[in-house]
């Protein structure tokens, strides 16, 4: 049966956010005298959102001052430097036309600042989308699935019928919560024998095996 919508995750699934993500962390790290982190690290810290991330990337022992200062600068420049580096992963937006194609809706949710998604999804995937949204107040982010849901109310369907697509446990966890099924990719920021821990309905390693999982 055809689904009717597929969600995605954003960092790491359909957008390769790494070195803007680790280049923003560095920044707020060095401005405020404290050591830098190397892009492997900061792979490892990202899926919680951006105060989780600069919380794990300050060393340990910070004060709770300068955790917050590091916060407003690493958002700060982000905000201005988001989409210096990042692109879309191989066949991801030949993967959209075709699903759009076929009449199934698609949605972003991301444990990302909201401003951040929205100006990612414009930028890279305009018209694509038929709805987006990251970590905002008044949501709670993943893996609750409230933003799931928010998506899923928006875009009218069933949960039945829809999947959730990401990159790590985190996604595993929000689809479950949220009662989708889940796949997940290996192109990402977590390696495929991490995520076979975590369970996934699926593990794809390539755009073409999301359509052949999804009915096509």
């Amino acid at each position: 049966m055809k689904p009717e919508a597929l969600i995605f995750d954003l960092d790491g699934t359909i957008l390769d956010t790494l070195d803007d993500l680790s280049n923003s962390v560095n920044f707020a790290l060095r401005n405020n005298s404290l050591p830098p982190r190397t892009q492997d690290e900061v792979r490892s810290f990202v899926g919680n959102g951006i105060r989780l991330l600069i919380e794990r990337a300050v060393p340990v022992g910070t004060s709770e001052d300068v955790v917050n200062k590091c916060f407003v600068d690493f958002k700060n420049h982000y905000k201005e430097n988001s989409a210096v580096l990042t692109k879309a992963y191989d066949g991801i937006e030949e993967l959209l036309l075709k699903i759009r194609e076929k009449g199934i809706k698609t949605a972003v949710v991301s444990n990302k600042a909201d401003f951040a998604v929205q100006t990612l999804v414009e930028k890279y995937f305009s018209g694509l989308f038929d709805y987006s949204v990251g970590e905002k107040d008044g949501v709670r982010r993943k893996p609750c699935p409230d933003s799931v849901n928010c998506a899923i109310d928006y875009l009218g369907v069933n949960k039945e019928s829809c999947y959730y697509i990401g990159d790590s446990d985190v996604d595993v966890e929000t689809a479950r919560n949220a009662g989708l099924k889940c796949i997940c990719v290996t192109w990402g920021f977590r390696d495929e024998s991490f995520l076979k821990t975590f369970s996934p309905d699926y593990i794809v390693h390539s755009t073409e095996e999301i359509l052949s999982v999804t009915g096509d």
